[in-house]
């Protein structure tokens, strides 16, 4: 049994390009659907938001708003009711170690994009975890994540690596659009990753040695199934 660190976001709005708030937090499938894999393979996963809060599951991803089917969201609801002890009580990020972990998992939702992206906690546990061969996996706007982890002299950690993310299209297609404060693909590209998105709301997992990657919550099961392929292998 591995030890899995998955970090969700504590947003639960996001300033928009119009400079207007937009409620959001994490998607209900990125998550429970990730977890629900992680588990059933008999690994531990512990839950970590920044400042040990409750994480806020984004609205529209219960509902058809989110392009959800009511028996999708009911499932959802469902094991996200089933995990609530371990939702209500996350762990702190600033207090969790690398090195205590055999992989991190961050699912998406547009609350990274507010917070996560900007934590200096993650960015070291991130780096930390990249340099020590742990698996680094990220979902749909999970990406976002790693744009914390530039050093003090610019360096992006993950520069060069291959990757997907929610992508530039279908943030325009079925996202924020023009609203979006930023499009995560753009800047992981601006910083030197190497994005590889597919086709739009098709599940895309990309793996570049212990960086996996999923594209959309299309991906999250696949992307979690990835890395426990990736953890039997270790």
């Amino acid at each position: 049994m591995s030890k899995i660190l998955m970090v969700v976001s504590g947003a639960d709005s996001l300033k928009l390009s119009d400079g207007t708030s937009h409620p959001t937090g994490y998607w209900a499938e990125e998550l429970a659907a990730s977890h629900e894999v992680l588990r059933k393979a008999g690994h531990d996963v512990v839950i970590a938001t920044p400042g040990g809060v409750r994480p806020t599951v984004d609205p529209i991803s219960l509902d058809e708003r989110g392009g959800v089917e009511e028996a999708d969201a009911k499932r959802f609801r469902a094991y996200l009711d089933a995990i609530d002890a371990e939702l209500a009580r996350p762990t702190d990020l600033s207090t969790v170690s690398a090195g205590d972990y055999d992989a991190v998992y961050i699912p998406g939702g547009h609350g990274p994009m507010a917070d996560l992206a900007v934590s200096a906690d993650l960015g070291r546990l991130l780096t930390d975890a990249d340099t020590q061969g742990k698996i680094v996996a990220a979902l749909c706007h999970g990406p976002a994540a790693l744009l914390s982890a530039v050093g003090e002299d610019g360096s992006f950690a993950f520069s060069g690596r291959e990757m997907t993310t929610f992508s530039d299209e279908e943030e325009q297609q079925g996202g924020l659009g023009d609203k979006s404060p930023y499009l995560v693909e753009s800047r992981l590209r601006e910083l030197g990753a190497v994005v590889r998105p597919g086709d739009a709301w098709a599940s895309r997992v990309v793996v570049d040695g212990n960086l996996v990657t999923g594209q959309n919550p299309q991906s999250s099961a696949d992307t979690a199934q990835q890395v426990v392929e990736a953890l039997a292998r270790r």
